[in-house]
C-alpha cells in the first residue's frame, strides 16, 4: 500500500497539498514500482497535528483523488476517519476506507462503509486510552471495533486489521507489537502494519525521517515474517523488494521452476 499524502504537514515530509497533478503523478510512480493499493489522505495523523472539519478536508481531498483515479487502475484507499468525507471519497471513485479510529470515532462510519459494501482497514488507535498489555489492549480495541462493524452488517471479510504502530505507543510498545503479531492469527483476519518511517525506527537508528528506509524496510520484514498481509508505506520501489525476498522466505512465493542468475 502506497502513501499519497495532500496535507501541508505530513511528519515525513511528503505532503502534496493543492498539487492534484504531483498526487497523480506520484500514483503512477507507485504502481509502476509494484503497489497493490494506493492509499490518499488528506489529514496528517502525526501527534499533534490539527484536526480538520469534514468540508475542510473534502475540500484538499477530492481534487487529489479525482486526479489519482484518473492516472491509476489500482484499488484507491482513502484515509479519513469522517464517515461524510468517506461516503463523498467512494463516491468520487474511492474503492476502500482506512479509518485510524476503527469505526470508534464517527458513528456513522460503520452504516457508510456497510452501504457501499466495500473492504475496511480498521486500526486500534491508542492514544486518549490507559495501557495494560499491547496485545490485551489491540484485541480490545479490535474486539469493539469488529461489534460496530457485524451490528451495521460489514461482512467480516470485508474488514482489515492493522494494530496501529505509532499511535499512542512508546517506542518498546511498538517494537513489542510486531513482536507479538502472531498473537492476533487467531482472529483470522488480514493485518496490515504502517510503519514506515516513522520515529520509533528514527529513535532506534538515531536518523531523521529522510533516513529511515532501511530501518522502515527492517521492520516490513519482520512484520511479514510475523504474519503482516499488508504493509503501508511511502518507498514503495525499495519496500516492494523488501516485501518479495520476505514473502520467498515466509510463504515461499519464489516459483520453483523459475531459473535465477
Amino acid at each position: 500500500m502506497g502513501i499519497v499524502n495532500v496535507t501541508p504537514d505530513s511528519f515525513s515530509g511528503d505532503g502534496l497539498a493543492g498539487n492534484p497533478a504531483a498526487a497523480a503523478e506520484q500514483a503512477r510512480r507507485f504502481e509502476a514500482q509494484g503497489a497493490d493499493i494506493i492509499d490518499i489522505g488528506a489529514e496528517s495523523s502525526r501527534p499533534g497535528a490539527q484536526p480538520l472539519e469534514p468540508r475542510e478536508e473534502l475540500e484538499r481531498l477530492l481534487p487529489a483523488l479525482e486526479a489519482v483515479r484518473a492516472a491509476t487502475n489500482l484499488p484507491l484507499s482513502v484515509d479519513t476517519y469522517h464517515a461524510d468525507v468517506a461516503e463523498a471519497a467512494l463516491a468520487a471513485g474511492a474503492d476502500m476506507v482506512n479509518d485510524i479510529w476503527g469505526l470508534r470515532h464517527d458513528p456513522r462510519m460503520a452504516e457508510v462503509v456497510a452501504r457501499a459494501g466495500v473492504p475496511l482497514v480498521a486500526m486500534h488507535n491508542q492514544r486518549g486510552r490507559e495501557h495494560h498489555d499491547v496485545i490485551g489492549d489491540i484485541r480490545a480495541g479490535f474486539e469493539a471495533t469488529l461489534e460496530i462493524g457485524r451490528e451495521a452488517g460489514i461482512p467480516a471479510e470485508h474488514i482489515i486489521l492493522d494494530p496501529g504502530f505509532g499511535f499512542g505507543w512508546t517506542e518498546h510498545q511498538n517494537l513489542e507489537m510486531i513482536r507479538r503479531l502472531p498473537e492476533l492469527w487467531d482472529l483470522e483476519l488480514p493485518l496490515l502494519v504502517g510503519p514506515s518511517r516513522k520515529s520509533t525506527i528514527g529513535r532506534v537508528l538515531d536518523l531523521p525521517v529522510h533516513e529511515r528506509v532501511e530501518g522502515t524496510g527492517a521492520v516490513v520484514a519482520v512484520s511479514i515474517a510475523k504474519g503482516a498481509d499488508i504493509v503501508r508505506v511511502h518507498d514503495v520501489r525499495e519496500m516492494v523488494r523488501v516485501v518479495k525476498v520476505a514473502d520467498a522466505v515466509v510463504r515461499a512465493t519464489l516459483d520453483p521452476g523459475r531459473s535465477l542468475p
